[in-house]
């Protein structure tokens, strides 16, 4: 049995892991779990789950076991001691995850990814992490647990590209003139899956397929030239590997992210769930060229990630701090792109590359955006 400790618990992903966990026998146990700001559902997974640890970010709940608390306690629970091998499933959302990741590596945990922005971040840094501690870091997202799939029992350099999807997000079908004015409910209303605020914004500006970019390339060691994006609306298709002789393999399932989260904890075997399986009978699959003209935040992407982890820690931080802006209604949607690009668009070269330099770049940009765009 493996010991698994979840970060994020309260938020979408932290509530599939619990719930696969709690329907798949004699495999996991959750040990610890981090809960948000909701009480009421912090009491409600702490009395379904019933852990050894908890960390609460603010208030408190009946718990008798071991209790931390904040950004703190967060490192404490990613350090957490346990008896058996244990995975650590980073569900946290924003920068917050970056430093548990490393705790948690250093701790020598497995870690199951869910956080983008560890990889978008600081990806060089965790790769060292991962080879010097001899952990495993195995991906949460349903593109790149595809391309784990796909890449299974094949070498690199048989590769001639990664295909990663992209569903286009709330507004695929709206021309860039109709965002104007486009509301944060509208924004919200994704037409495939079930996720958080944060990340389903991140889908409708395209950023989050950016990431996924970046993440990518951290992930499986292939430059940024090899990684490709495509849309298909049907997200039935969840990534592509393409190899030198023109064959392609796929990964298909519907669009369910307990999919790959049970992927993620059972890596390399496919434990049985209750998901009605994809019927492919009637199946009709739909691929188009996803334009830079209509998602310029994607090319971005790939510009920062070849320039390196700086910039795409300031990418990163840009973004988090304009989609708050969004979804608490201070600015446009389409201004996302203003402030991101903006900010991208300065000189970085004289910060080193190191854990510290990345946390004050984030803190200093985003406390700069919320100071000029916070009050409008």
């Amino acid at each position: 049995m493996k010991d698994v400790i979840i970060l994020g618990a309260s938020g979408s992903i932290g509530r599939q892991t619990i719930d696969i966990i709690l329907n798949t026998k004699n495999e996991f146990r959750i040990v610890g779990m981090s809960l948000g700001r909701d009480l009421k559902l912090a009491q409600e997974l702490v009395d379904l789950v019933k852990p050894e640890v908890i960390t609460l970010r603010e208030g408190d709940i009946n718990f008798n076991g071991l209790k931390y608390y904040g950004d703190e306690g967060l490192l404490k629970l990613a350090s957490y001691k346990t008896n058996n091998d244990t995975i650590l499933v980073n569900a946290l959302v924003g920068s917050s995850g970056l430093l548990p990741t490393i705790y948690a590596i250093k701790s020598k945990k497995n870690i199951a990814l869910a956080n983008k922005e560890t990889l978008v971040m600081a990806g060089d840094i965790i790769n060292a992490l991962v080879k010097e501690y001899k952990v495993n870091l195995l991906p949460i997202d349903s593109e790149h647990s595809a391309i784990l799939e796909c890449l299974k029992g094949e070498k690199l350099e048989d590769v001639k590209d990664l295909i990663i999807t992209a569903s286009g997000g709330s507004f695929r079908d709206k021309k860039r003139e109709e965002l104007k004015d486009v509301t944060v409910k509208e924004a919200l209303a994704h037409p495939n899956w079930q996720m958080g605020p944060k990340i389903t914004i991140d889908s409708a500006t395209m950023m989050n397929k950016g990431f996924e970019v970046i993440e990518a390339h951290h992930l499986f060691n292939v430059p940024y030239d090899k990684i490709k994006t495509i849309l298909h609306k049907e997200s039935i298709v969840h990534s592509l590997v393409m190899f030198n002789d023109g064959a392609i393999k796929a990964e298909l399932a519907v669009s369910d992210m307990r999919i790959p989260i049970m992927y993620a904890l059972s890596y390399p075997k496919h434990v049985l769930n209750k998901i009605e399986p994809l019927n492919l009978v009637g199946l009709n699959l739909h691929f188009e060229e996803l334009s830079y003209k209509r998602y310029p935040l994607l090319k971005l992407a790939y510009e920062m990630g070849k320039k390196g982890s700086i910039y795409t820690t300031v990418l990163n931080a840009a973004n988090e701090a304009a989609v708050n802006l969004f979804l608490n209604n201070k600015i446009k949607f389409l201004e996302i792109e203003d402030i991101i690009f903006t900010y991208t668009n300065k000189n970085y070269d004289e910060y080193e590359l190191n854990i510290d330099n990345i946390l004050y770049l984030d803190k200093m940009i985003k406390t700069d955006i919320f100071k000029k765009y916070g009050d409008k």
